[in-house]
């Protein structure tokens, strides 16, 4: 399914993904979200819908596991204690494209392309094995400059969305990390192995 968005003067809306997701997504590395909670489903996945298709990226801490990510990613992971009392914002994302993954072996297609262990992917498999696991593929946009806040009670805890107060709003600028071929390429190569 490709995704129609409304352009915003100001993003309202952030995505809470693991902070060394957010990095990776930054760097250009990873185009592609796994979501399966967090998400409306009204209709299936010709009804699916995400809160906003155009989003902050709100890196978050807590729930971050190194074994959960491919070797060669679990070095970039940081720990805390407790939730920092700011977070930084360095970008924000379009969603462009939602496919509903049919198999675990249409995934495996797509390994090089992601950081998830097989243990996280079989996790979320396995998660409420009757609800779909959809894949996204995200526009991702580095800001100009980027947004330190104050990581609000109302930003804590286990959500997938956060409504950012007006202060925090972020100005939806910068340019794509991934130029137009190489993210049209990151799409059929998504696009092939969903539809096999």
């Amino acid at each position: 399914v490709r995704l129609a968005y409304d352009d915003r003067m100001l993003l309202d809306t952030a995505l809470k993904e693991w902070a060394v997701v957010c990095d990776l997504l930054l760097a250009g590395e990873l185009a592609m979200l796994l979501r399966k909670g967090g998400i409306l489903e009204a209709a299936g996945p010709d009804g699916f819908e995400l809160e906003r298709p155009h989003f902050a990226l709100f890196p978050a801490w807590m729930h971050q596991d190194p074994a959960k990510l491919k070797p060669v990613y679990r070095d970039r992971v940081e720990r805390f204690g407790a939730e920092p009392e700011t977070v930084t914002i360095r970008g924000h994302a379009r969603a462009t494209h939602v496919w509903e993954v049919a198999s675990r072996a249409a995934f495996d297609e797509l390994d090089e392309m992601h950081p998830w262990s097989a243990e996280q992917i079989d996790m979320r498999f396995n998660y409420k094995p009757n609800r779909p696991l959809y894949l996204i593929a995200v526009r991702v946009h580095e800001l100009p400059e980027a947004k330190t806040i104050v990581n609000d009670a109302e930003y804590a805890g286990c959500r997938s969305w956060v409504a950012l107060k007006a202060d925090d709003e972020i100005v939806p600028a910068g340019g794509p990390v991934l130029d137009d071929p190489a993210y049209a390429r990151v799409i059929e190569r998504i696009d092939a192995a969903m539809s096999r």
